[in-house]
């Protein structure tokens, strides 16, 4: 897709199988390219049945002044890699990136974000959130390339990861790679369990433990829902992952 100068879009991609249990390969790409003084919000989302291996590599150029929001959603497949490189090539471009992953059964999910900081005065921030059941994984690699010249350069990246069994597996990989002097660069990782004592909180005002669980669940993801600003986005993948979590023991 290319935007082109001083231009505004929103657009939403959907991939998904005709069946819970499909099966395939699927290769694909996805290209963007943001001009000058432009604005897109582009809203990517996967769930293809949990037969499909799927692997993908996916680009973002931004122009002087434009901004880009991408928000990525991975629900289904049996295995993804994902290579997802933004590259911010004008000055004063700006970037944010927001990823959910949810996985269940063995699905293994692997996504490897670069932000590319090419132009000065330049920022970015992604933000990936993952939760895990079963015996699924996940694989977060992530890295802030700062060039020479990029200087006054305004980087950020978290993945947080949220642990609903014993036998699932996250490994996070925040990583940094600066040949400026003048820059803010940080980035975070987390992982953990869900509070027992949250989850007996909420059984005290009433609900089921299952139901504490999927509430504990969706707070954990509103970060990027309020990040979200399309509300029919918002809300069905809220409900989708919902409608996935089970029991925790």
């Amino acid at each position: 897709m290319i935007l082109e100068d001083g231009a505004n879009a929103t657009l939403l991609a959907e991939s998904h199988s005709t069946s819970e249990d499909a099966s395939g390969l699927h290769c694909g790409g996805i290209e963007l390219v943001v001009g000058n003084d432009a604005h897109l919000r582009y809203v990517n989302l996967q769930d293809w049945g949990q037969g499909v291996w799927h692997f993908g590599h996916q680009h973002a150029d931004v122009g002087r002044n434009g901004s880009l929001q991408w928000t990525s959603a991975a629900l289904g497949s049996r295995l993804a890699k994902i290579n997802q490189h933004v590259s911010l090539s004008g000055e004063y471009a700006d970037c944010q990136v927001n990823g959910v992953l949810f996985t269940e059964g063995k699905q293994h999910l692997s996504y490897h974000t670069m932000q590319h900081h090419v132009a000065p005065n330049c920022h970015s921030d992604f933000l990936y959130k993952s939760a895990l059941q079963d015996k699924s994984r996940t694989v977060w690699r992530g890295m802030i390339k700062v060039d020479p010249d990029a200087q006054k350069t305004d980087g950020y990246q978290r993945n947080d990861n949220l642990l609903l069994s014993d036998n699932c597996r996250a490994d996070s990989i925040p990583g940094l790679e600066i040949e400026a002097d003048d820059v803010r660069c940080t980035h975070g990782s987390t992982s953990g369990k869900v509070d027992e004592e949250l989850i007996f909180y909420a059984q005290c005002r009433g609900y089921t433990r299952n139901e504490a669980i999927r509430l504990i669940v969706t707070g954990f993801f509103q970060q990027i829902f309020d990040r979200i600003t399309i509300d029919s986005v918002r809300d069905a993948l809220g409900l989708a992952i919902a409608r996935r979590v089970r029991e925790y023991e």
